[in-house]
């Protein structure tokens, strides 16, 4: 006789004890974006410092974080000298606009609070009302508004390849209020195709040399229309 269906499946100690970190894993992980949540959302808890801890990685979407270093240095960039009346753009770098969100909470009263704006594909930042979806396969569909209003950007593409990076470029140009404040961050082997794509923008490869959370496989450059303490053109001194 065959054996019952209902017969109980049991699993090993090892196999158990894996299965229980998993779901304590993620029930951490939920517990963390919620409370994300509630500070992204209620301005009473606004200057409680943000963290990328609660977003997980998705490689499947090309998702790498920036070390805090990398994010900070870059978000200081896009704020250095900056003005009231600008448009600030986060172009699929959710690590710096965390960043620049900390920056922008901690500062006192008399520091700008320029416009930011934050473009990405991953609805779970949708909690943040900086939030714009943006999908780099339709580079102009975006909110009229940002169309030739955006005086500093920063950009990166989510994959390494010609499709993607010259996508994103048009969406660069066409928010761009003249000549930009403007960073990309993206692989190394981009740099022809991306100095080309940037070149009206005044883009230049920099000496600089971000680094990403987890390591990466792919050496990553910076590229930059302007030079600061952080980096100077390759090239110059």
């Amino acid at each position: 006789m065959a054996e019952s269906d209902d017969e109980q499946i049991t699993l090993s100690s090892h196999a158990l004890a894996a299965l229980q970190e998993f779901y304590g894993e993620r029930d951490a992980h939920v517990d963390k974006f919620e409370k994300l949540k509630t500070v992204a959302e209620d301005e009473r808890v606004a200057s409680q410092p943000l963290s990328m801890d609660a977003f997980t990685e998705d490689w499947n979407k090309s998702q790498f974080w920036y070390s805090d270093e990398t994010a900070i240095l870059y978000a200081k960039q896009l704020l250095d000298g900056i003005r009231e009346d600008e448009v600030v753009a986060v172009v699929s770098v959710p690590s710096v606009f965390i960043a620049l969100k900390n920056l922008l909470n901690a500062a006192d009263a008399n520091t700008p609070k320029p416009k930011v704006v934050f473009l990405e594909h991953d609805q779970r930042f949708s909690v943040f009302p900086e939030f714009i979806f943006y999908d780099f396969l339709h580079p102009i569909k975006l909110p009229a508004e940002l169309k030739g209003g955006v005086d500093r950007i920063i950009c990166d593409p989510p994959f390494l390849s010609e499709d993607c990076q010259t996508k994103m470029a048009l969406t660069i140009r066409w928010m761009s209020r003249s000549t930009p404040r403007l960073i990309i961050t993206t692989g190394e082997r981009m740099e022809t195709l991306v100095t080309k794509l940037y070149r009206s923008l005044g883009a230049q490869t920099t000496t600089y040399e971000p680094v990403h959370t987890r390591g990466l496989s792919n050496e990553f450059y910076c590229y930059a229309n302007f030079e600061c303490h952080a980096w100077s053109f390759k090239g110059t001194k």
